[in-house]
């Protein structure tokens, strides 16, 4: 037996002799790695079990401590079936997946089965266990397919933000900045750009997903058009909506249990932002973390509640700018600032964003899932894979170039009304409907679709 298949852990000693007893061939195996592949792929799972199924709950190992994955399992009631246990560098787990969870649909298929990886959004995970299955000639299911970063059209004049690519004196005048006509400006599809590489490494990631999927479950109609410009078969995209609105409305109901506010009682009432800064490109470059930085810091000061969560890129921004002990001097001084490590439950977190006024991060999921709670939301990047949510007028993009616009662009979405009414868009029942679109595929063939010498995913 290779190493590599020695640092695989299983549940259950007779893992391949359970499954393949089973007389179904399908084996549905659904990956979680990250903690928003905890939060949007566990739906999937239990409404493949409840359906009959055979499935399996598959961890990489890429997210393995107990505030990003293991109080998470815990809470949402599941254990994976096994785990890849990958560790080290992002090529040391790209390679590692691909080998580990090969070896696994490997034997699988040995067996006589046909596996169907499930494969969330952007991840590493997402990428690599797609390329796993397809070496095995079998189809991904690619839950969150599509997902490309838009970015305005800075330079053009109705935007009033200079192109950051040229090279100009040019300064925003922020005094006489518009955030209302800067908000409609974004809310005007035409004036959005395809072909960012940003965020890094999450748009290769997707992008290399999609090609070694069979089934596309798309959640808004954007990232169908995306698609079908790329080339994809529109007979295998479904615009299902997205999975973590399950996730997030269960959270809801179960908000009343929370005892964040206990831990936390600067929040309880509300009146409070939640910042999140986590992506490479802004951790990496000083001039983008620091005019977010800065633009908190100043609301701090100013006496506004901060949330700031201290994520593992964070941490090394604080330490790679000299700002671990300022922060820290920060978090000593006020009182209307949280400094917090991740939080282990969803409930909590969810319940939180509930009463915030505003969330300012560079994530994606927390774009999704400001939609589905009404929450204003400032999206700390050039731009974004989850456009239609500020198309749809409940987000706005700040471009990390200044800490005064971000600060500004905040301040107006602080509680504004008109962003909390924007419509939800990211559907109901949405796992249910994923496994419809699952179960319509394979009532005519496989995932993995062969005709003749043709290959056609």
């Amino acid at each position: 037996m290779s190493t590599q298949q020695e640092e695989i852990t299983y549940r259950s000693p007779t893992f391949y002799d359970d499954l393949a007893a089973e007389s179904d061939p399908h084996v549905h195996m659904v990956m979680i790695a990250t903690k928003p592949d905890i939060i949007k792929q566990v739906p999937l799972f239990k409404e493949l079990k409840k359906r009959g199924h055979i499935v399996v709950l598959a961890h990489t190992g890429q997210h393995y401590d107990e505030n990003l994955s293991g109080g998470m399992l815990k809470e949402f009631g599941v254990e994976p079936d096994f785990n890849l246990n990958v560790r080290g560098g992002m090529h040391e787990i790209v390679s590692q997946i691909i080998g580990r969870l090969g070896y696994v649909i490997g034997e699988l298929k040995e067996r006589g089965k046909i596996v169907i990886p499930y494969v969330h959004g952007d991840t590493t995970t997402a990428m690599a266990s797609a390329n796993a299955g397809y070496c095995h000639a079998f189809g991904a299911v690619h839950v969150e397919a599509g997902i490309r970063t838009l970015t305005p059209e800075y330079g053009n004049p109705k935007s009033q933000i200079p192109n950051p690519k040229q090279n100009s004196n040019s300064k925003i005048q922020i005094s006489n900045f518009d955030v209302a006509s800067w908000r409609k400006f974004l809310m005007d599809k035409n004036n959005w750009g395809r072909g960012s590489q940003e965020p890094y490494p999450e748009q290769f990631n997707t992008r290399c997903a999609e090609a070694a999927t069979g089934i596309h479950l798309a959640p808004v109609e954007l990232d169908r058009e995306f698609m079908q410009s790329e080339g994809y078969c529109d007979d295998r995209i479904f615009v299902v909506g997205n999975s973590v609105v399950d996730a997030t409305l269960e959270a809801v109901d179960n908000a009343a249990n929370s005892k964040i506010f206990e831990q936390y009682p600067q929040l309880a009432d509300g009146n409070f932002v939640r910042f999140c800064i986590h992506r490479r490109e802004n951790c990496i470059s000083e001039k983008r973390f620091m005019a977010i930085y800065n633009a908190m810091k100043s609301m701090i000061e100013e006496g506004r509640t901060v949330l700031l969560i201290n994520m593992h890129q964070t941490k090394a921004a604080f330490e790679r700018f000299g700002l671990k002990e300022e922060v820290e001097k920060l978090n000593q001084d006020h009182e209307n600032f949280i400094f917090s490590d991740v939080w282990p439950l969803y409930t909590d977190v969810i319940a939180a964003m509930q009463k915030a006024s505003v969330c300012a991060t560079d994530s994606g999921s927390m774009q999704e899932e400001m939609n589905v709670l009404g929450t204003p939301c400032v999206t700390l990047r050039f731009g974004s894979d989850r456009g239609e949510s500020a198309i749809n007028g409940g987000n706005l993009i700040a471009p990390p170039i200044d800490s005064e616009l971000i600060k500004k662009m905040i301040e107006y979405a602080w509680d504004n009304q008109e962003m909390k009414d924007a419509g939800k868009i990211y559907g109901e029942g949405v796992s249910a409907k994923c496994v419809d679109a699952v179960e319509a595929v394979l009532g005519e063939g496989e995932v993995f679709r062969s005709e003749g010498k043709r290959l056609s995913l």
